[in-house]
């Protein structure tokens, strides 16, 4: 508590220093920082979003199909492939939240670059107003004063 007497002291610097909001943000740029989760989400999100992937899904679903009709004995899976039907939901189960989770993450980098990008354009324009002004500073100095000036060669 303040005591009797007792002045507050001021403080020196009462302008608002520059402060970048992005300092904790930038983990999320640099994959050293993820986490394993992270890290499989994006790498099954790559996998499962190539043409490898898709060609190889289709060649193992034609298989499938042709054993299942050709066999004669033991069908595993008859003609309205259940079965198939059934692997391939669970396959789409799995994959939209892995693939929405790495698409999460790939926004939330977009916005962090976005934000950095924007303060960084804000103290560059920052810094061409303090140059324009010394230039309009250096050019009332010259224009008041011409004969100071160095002869052109």
């Amino acid at each position: 508590m303040k005591k009797r007497g007792e002045k507050r002291k001021k403080k020196k610097n009462s302008k608002k220093q520059y402060k970048n909001p992005l300092k904790n943000k930038n983990k999320f740029l640099h994959p050293r920082n993820l986490t394993f989760g992270q890290r499989a989400t994006d790498t099954l999100t790559k996998f499962a979003g190539s043409w490898m992937f898709i060609i190889g899904l289709l060649c193992l679903v034609v298989i499938w199909m042709g054993i299942n009709v050709l066999m004669i004995i033991n069908r595993w899976d008859p003609y309205p492939f259940i079965l198939l039907n059934f692997v391939l939901s669970c396959l789409a189960a799995i994959q939209a939240p892995i693939i929405l989770m790495s698409q999460n993450r790939t926004v939330e980098r977009d916005r962090n670059r976005t934000e950095r990008d924007y303060y960084v354009n804000r103290k560059a324009e920052k810094e061409i107003n303090q140059i324009q002004k010394q230039l309009r500073t250096i050019r009332k100095l010259v224009s008041k004063n011409p004969k100071k000036l160095p002869k052109k060669r």
